[in-house]
């Protein structure tokens, strides 16, 4: 299904690029994991579980969004598309949490990011990065930056989480890059 919403978004890229500003870095796949008829209890389960079953070395990306929007959309479909599909297994579980529409207070699941000290969501996605302690690996600036992912380069979102892999060297690299 993914396989035949990126092809029909690269044979729409030309009119897509025509009508697109100027600031969008990129053509973007999209994906719709958010499902708004989980209940709390069950997404902390999920959360919970990953975590508690994390191997030595992975983290967890737990990606606060919403299918309504674009930005959700546009991360979701990078974390789907094969070109991430190497660094995700090495080195990730992706859980995917619907958050409502937080900025016009009618948010779900939002305690669950505020465990992790991501308070104050008024925008998605958010991408907090979990390690095996449940610890933050990101700031919770940096995980409620990510309101502009549809306009960031596939390189750049790559980039930073690689920077999250817990390889040596890695840090916490900021929520921005050129695009946004």
């Amino acid at each position: 299904m993914i396989r035949l919403a990126a092809l029909a978004l690269v044979l729409a890229a030309p009119a897509l690029a025509s009508n697109a500003p100027e600031d969008v870095a990129t053509v973007h796949p999209e994906a719709q994991p958010y499902d708004q008829s989980v209940s709390y209890e069950l997404y902390a389960q999920e959360l919970d579980r990953t975590i508690a079953q994390l191997e030595p070395g992975r983290r967890v990306l737990a990606v606060f969004g919403a299918n309504w929007c674009h930005d959700s959309r546009a991360l979701a479909g990078w974390l789907a598309s094969e070109d991430f599909e190497p660094l995700l297994n090495a080195h990730f579980e992706v859980v995917f949490i619907d958050v409502g529409s937080p900025q016009t207070h009618e948010g779900r699941n939002l305690d669950l990011a505020a465990r992790y000290g991501v308070s104050d969501i008024d925008g998605t996605p958010n991408l907090l990065v979990i390690d095996s302690d449940g610890a933050l690996v990101n700031t919770p600036e940096s995980a409620k930056g990510w309101r502009n992912a549809a306009s960031r380069s596939e390189e750049s979102i790559y980039a930073i989480l690689q920077s999250y892999a817990g390889e040596a060297g890695a840090s916490d690299a900021p929520a921005t890059d050129a695009a946004g």
